[in-house]
This record gives structure tokens, sequence and C-alpha cells, in this order.
């Protein structure tokens, strides 16, 4: 009997499911409505495909990009399943083909985009059969408030109508959550079924720099990544091409994309790039929409993003395969002028919801936390921990910061006797003791804080001034930039609490490609090996015409070099390698591999099979059930061998994602603070909010270490809840 996990195995050549998958597909074969909301990468395709093939009628996929569905159905038909797809791209031969499988039931899965579903003939074609799934991809084009709305996306609940007994699905990688309740409405899903995966991709290492020399960086920043595959994003087209012309001068193997090119040039350097005859693509934000290229290993954005949504999506597109991948942001101060200069140009309301895009994005970028924490937030989810590991600013030392109580007082000082009628670079100017017209004009070379600041350049006073928005002691007012001391900044400057930060911006180290994700074994593959694979995997391809990843991915590749496998029982084993695919290429790479061996007397290792078990991203879930069960925490630590500190984080994340938690008595007793003290950590719970740690942290002048703040949060969240 077909089940999920048998499909999973069999056809798709995976051992577990991601999280939330089994969930999902559970909720469709009960044939309840289902949104799901999964970032890129996340898995979102196997959701539909595999109920795809336990039905027995079919299944359309509605999707707007020809790009992507002619991606999907390669990807499908090397596995065995029979999906078409019908488009504008087919020749009229061609679509009656597909035409003809998908009305003698040959055909599973149909791909269609959604003016061809809403057009009388295709009604025609699927009132004669018997559908079974709706899956609508890239969901966010039905709302309006999504980034990429498409008004024929409203009109598909019509076809929800016409074929009633079609359970429906919504999946989207990117939707806050008032685009979430537009898809729910406008589909008309009379059940909540909704599934949220987290946002936050692990194997993206994260890195904002200042940017000083971009052509010089960004060479340095490819050294690290010699013949693999990248994207670098440019703001103009001009810079595409510049910058283009100079990594082909350095030998690099890159091509061009943006919307000035002409259009086979385009498609052409967009085949290039998928089929691997191009390692690096540089493009303005034109491209990347249906691009599902798995072995993305790094992403650069050359210039600044204009929203962190947008941002987000970019940098998604890197690491598909669940490998690790390096996301690089070049910030500069002038980038956000450039782009504050074009959102002037623009009428209200797109201005003010522009600059308020902007404005996210710069403090992002200028930000000293985490960098998963304002990403993740941006879609409704709360980052718990202190530290992801993985970002920029989580490498931080506190070696790398300094004292600046100086400087911070000075220019906060300055800012409120200039009237808070000023941008950063006209206080910086006062500091300064700038001789210029604006400074004479109001007479700012009167006051007293006039020419007190020249131990420092305009640069490093700049990079303060930001430190002091991101520290809420000043606020900035989007569209003009203008500053103000907040209640927080009068009390800093009244208590002269001591203020840590960077006087340069250069103080925060540059970083290598440094990303965890593969497992010990597989991060010691045998790269000449891999080498051999992967020429192996091109020149089939090739010969299929379709992109090296539709034979394999990177991940597989990765294994068979790393675990050295010598028979089909042993290949089989490997992640991505369903029965299909071993009947089509197993024994090629097997004769590779074996000869390999020979040659450099390598034996073959042992890989377990994959077992089911707790996936991280849903651990929290168990760790809560067991302990309103009665379990305590140190017997918990025991069950799961970790720390009482991530036993903690565990049941902060339960009740956080509104489930309930038994009496908090066990927990207080785990605090070593006074009654007084724990007082006082409440009320600044109070104030600030639960969600996040270090500013309760500097509220409380770093009294209380973070051990004790997990503690008392959690009894606050339970007497909350």
């Amino acid at each position: 009997m077909l089940t999920p996990e048998t499909i999973l195995k069999s056809t798709f050549g995976y051992d577990t499911f991601k999280p939330l998958q089994r969930e999902i597909i559970a909720n469709v074969q009960a044939r309840r409505d289902t949104l799901v909301i999964m970032p890129t990468g996340g898995g979102k395709s196997l959701t539909y495909q595999v109920p795809a093939l336990l039905f027995d009628g079919l299944t359309v996929v509605v999707s707007p990009l020809i790009a992507l569905m002619k991606d999907q159905v390669e990807q499908l038909r090397a596995l065995g399943v029979s999906a078409v797809f019908l488009n504008s791209s087919l020749s009229p031969e061609e679509y009656q083909e597909n035409m003809d499988a998908v009305k003698s039931g040959r055909a599973k899965l149909l791909y269609v985009a959604p003016e061809t579903l809403l057009t009388p003939r295709i009604y025609s074609l699927l009132s004669s059969l018997k559908l079974d799934l709706l899956a609508i991809d890239e969901a966010h084009c039905i709302s309006e408030w999504g980034h990429d709305f498409r008004p024929e996306y409203r009109q598909l609940v019509d076809v929800r109508r016409k074929f009633p007994s079609a359970v429906c699905m919504a999946l989207t990688a990117t939707a806050t959550p008032r685009v979430r309740e537009d898809i729910k409405t406008s589909l008309g899903f009379t059940q909540s079924n909704e599934f949220l995966a987290s946002f936050n991709r692990e194997n993206l290492f994260i890195e904002v720099t200042p940017k000083r020399d971009p052509v010089a960086q960004t060479l340095k920043f490819l050294e690290n990544f010699k013949d693999q595959s990248g994207i670098i994003y440019c703001f103009s087209r001009k810079q595409v091409d510049e910058l283009a012309t100079t990594l082909a001068r350095y030998k690099y193997s890159v091509r061009p994309y943006h919307a000035g090119l002409e259009d086979s040039e385009r498609k052409r350097n967009q085949e290039a790039f998928i089929r691997d005859d191009a390692q690096i693509i540089v493009a303005t934000i034109a491209f990347g929409m249906g691009i599902n290229k798995p072995n993305v290993r790094f992403v650069i954005h050359f210039d600044l993003p204009k929203s962190v949504e947008s941002y987000y999506q970019e940098i998604g597109r890197a690491g598909r395969d669940g490998l690790p991948a390096h996301c690089l942001l070049l910030y500069s101060y002038g980038d956000a002028s450039k782009i504050r200069y074009f959102i002037d140009q623009k009428e209200e309301p797109e201005r003010s919801a522009s600059y308020q895009h902007l404005d996210a994005m710069t403090r992002y970028a200028e930000g000293s936390a985490c960098r998963r924490k304002p990403l993740l937030s941006y879609f409704g989810e709360t980052y718990s921990q202190e530290s992801c590991g993985t970002c920029d600013n989580c490498g931080m030392e506190e070696s790398d910061l300094t004292d600046i109580t100086v400087p911070a007082q000075k220019f906060l000082s300055c800012v409120k006797r200039s009237g808070e009628r000023f941008g950063a670079a006209h206080i910086v100017d006062i500091l300064l003791g700038s001789e210029n017209e604006k400074i004479q004009k109001y007479s700012h070379h009167q006051l007293s804080t006039y020419g007190i600041g020249k131990e420092l350049t305009k640069s490093q006073w700049m990079h303060v001034a930001r430190q002091l928005v991101e520290k809420g002691l000043l606020d900035q007012e989007p569209a003009y930039r203008v500053l103000s001391v907040t209640a927080k900044g009068l009390e800093m400057l009244k208590s002269r609490e001591q203020i840590k930060g960077q006087i340069n911006e250069a103080q925060k180290k540059e970083r290598g490609a440094r990303v965890k994700s593969m497992s010990s074994e597989e991060s010691e593959y045998d790269k000449s090996l891999f080498s051999l694979l992967r020429n192996k995997r091109k020149e089939l391809a090739d010969a299929a015409g379709v992109p090296p990843y539709v034979i394999f991915s990177d991940k597989t590749l990765v294994q068979m070099a790393a675990y050295f496998p010598q028979d089909k029982e042993a290949l089989l084993n490997m992640s991505g390698m369903g029965k299909v695919k071993y009947e089509r290429y197993g024994a090629d790479f097997l004769t590779i591999i074996k000869s390999y061996c020979r040659e450099n007397r390598i034996e073959e290792k042992y890989k377990a099979p994959m077992r089911d078990k707790d996936d991280a991203g849903r651990r929290y879930v168990l760790v809560g059930e067991a302990y309103n069960a009665g379990q305590g925490i140190e017997s918990l630590m025991a069950r799961y061998g970790v720390s009482a500190d991530t036993i903690l984080t565990h049941l902060a994340r339960f009740i956080q994602a509104g489930n309930p938690l038994r009496t908090a008595e066990d927990l207080m007793s785990l605090s070593k603070l006074t009654p007084d003290q724990q007082q006082k950590v409440f009320q600044a719970f109070d104030e600030l909010g639960p969600d996040m740690l270090k500013p309760v942290y500097e509220k409380l002048n770093s009294t209380v270490n973070y051990d004790e703040l997990k503690i008392l949060r959690l009894c606050y969240l339970c007497e909350k809840r």
C-alpha cells in the first residue's frame, strides 16, 4: 500500500520529511483546504507532489512562472513521475500532446499559469476529469498587500467554485500576517488550516560589512568560492555590466542579466547559469523569480536592497539544497541616500510606504544584534535565541566593543541643543566645527557643542549615530532622517550610564565563509571524487537537455564522495537517490566511485540509514508536552542530552507559540535572585516585553545575567498566559 513515507523514499529518495511536511500532507489527505507558508528551500513542492501521487485523480498546480513550471516538470520526469505543463512556451503540437496526456489520465500533475487555467478550453478539459487537488503556488500574488500582486490570481476562487470536490492548497515562501489573512479570505478558506514553518534558514551565513572598495571586496570574497555558483545583485544595469566585465577580466565564469538586454541574450545567460555553463550571474532584481537552482553557494548584494522583504527573498536563492551558503551585503550610507532620491520622485501613498521599507532595511544593515531577529520578526516570527552563531554579529566578541559613553553624550547633547530638527550629517558638522553655509545660517557655530568632536572623523561619528538609533537613544524620522532624543536617551544623559559600541566600522573583523550545516562526515568529503561525479552529472544533463541538478543535487554527490558507496543498497541510501534515478544513473556513478576507490585504496564508509527522529524544528513541542506531563528540568536534560539553558529556551518557545505551561513553582526555585531582584526583572519585562532579553539586560545595567533572565522570562510568561 502506498503511503507518504514509501513515496518519499522510493520516488524522491529521502528518508525523512522536513519539518511540517508530514503534517501538511496528512491535512491535504483529509481533504482540508490548506495554507502553507514555508521559506525557500523548506520543501513546499513535496507537500503537494506526494498527495498528487496518493490521489486517484489529477492534481493541478497553478504557477505564475514559465521557468519554474518547466523546471519542476523536468525534475518530476527525472523521478519517473508523469507531469506536464501548458503555457505559451510550447509549440501547438507540444501543447496538444500535453493536453492528450491529461485527458487520457497519463499525467498525474498538470502545471498551468493562472491565465491559462481561466480559459474555456482548459475548463472544458478539466470538467471531464476527476480533479482531486488544486495547488496554488506563489499564493502571495493573490494579495494586494503582497510584494507581487497579480489581478488574475484573484479570479482563482472561480475555479474553486467550479470544482468543489477538489481540495485546495495555497503555498508561498513570503507572506506577512496581513497577506496570509488576505489569501484565506480571497480563496474562501472556511477552516483555518494554516501551517507556518520557521523562516530561519540555518544553513545561510549572513553578513553585512561596510562598503569601502566594493570591487576589491567582491574579488576577495570570491576567492573562497572557486568554481561555485553564485548570484551578485546590483542596483543599476550599468553597474551589472561593469562588474560582469571586471569579473570576466579576472577569469571568472560570469554572465550579466538585466531588463536592458535583448530577450534572447537574457534567456541565454539565465540558461547558462542554470545548466552550470556559467558559474556567476550578475543581475538586477529582475533575476531570480522562478529560478530553482539548488546549488547557489553565495549571494552578494553589491548595493543596498530597497526592503527587508526583497532582501530575504534574494538571499533565499542561496543554499536551497540545505548545504552551507554565504550571504554578503556591502552596505554604505550613500546607497541609502541614492534609493531615497528615487523614492522622492514617487507620489503618495507609495512614497511613505517606500520610506518605511527603506528605513527598516537601513536599521537592519546598521544593526549590531543577531541578523536573524529582524528578518524573522518581519514575518511575525520571534527568534528566541540570544545568538544564532551563523551571522557576522553573533560572531562578534566582547573585545570588539569599546566604551563609547563620551561620544554618545556629545552627540545626544548636540541633537538636543540644535533643536532636534536636523539629520545626522548636520549634527556631525557641528561636532567637527565645520564652517559651511548651513552652520552659519542657523548660528550653530555659537552652540556649546560646536567643535567638541574633533577627536573622531566624520565616518566615525556617522557610525556612532547609527548605533545610538539602534540602541533606542535616538529616534530617526524615516522621510527626512531628522533626529530626536528619546526618553531613554535623556535618561542616559542624566545618569551617564556606560554605553558600549564601536568607534570604527572596520572594527568588525572581516570573516571568511564560516557556515555550519553539514555533518562532520559530509564536510570531509573527497573533493577530487566530487569533481569527477560532478563532471559525469554535467555530461548526463547535457545529453538529456536538462540542468545538472535535475540528475542529482550537490548534496547527493557530496554524500557519494563522503561514503564511497560500492553497491546498489549503499547507493540507494544516499539522500535524493530514488529507485527510478538509480535505474537511470546508478550504474554510471557506481563505476566512477569503484574505480576511484581502487586507484586510491579507499574503503567504503558505512552510512547508517536515517531513522525517524524528533526533528529539531519541533523539539520544543515535545519538551513542552513532557514538562506539562510532570517531567522536571533535570529529567528533560538527561532525556535529550542537553543543558538546562536549552530546555528553558524550548519551554519559552513552547509557551510563546500559544501553548499553556503548568505552574512555574519549580522554575522559580531555580532562580538565585532575591524576591526584590526578581520583581525588578518582572517590571522590566512589563515595560520592554519578553521577546528579547538584551533590552532587559541593558535596562537592568547588566546586573542580572542571561541565565537568570531566561528562568524569570519563563516564569513571567507562565503568569501572563
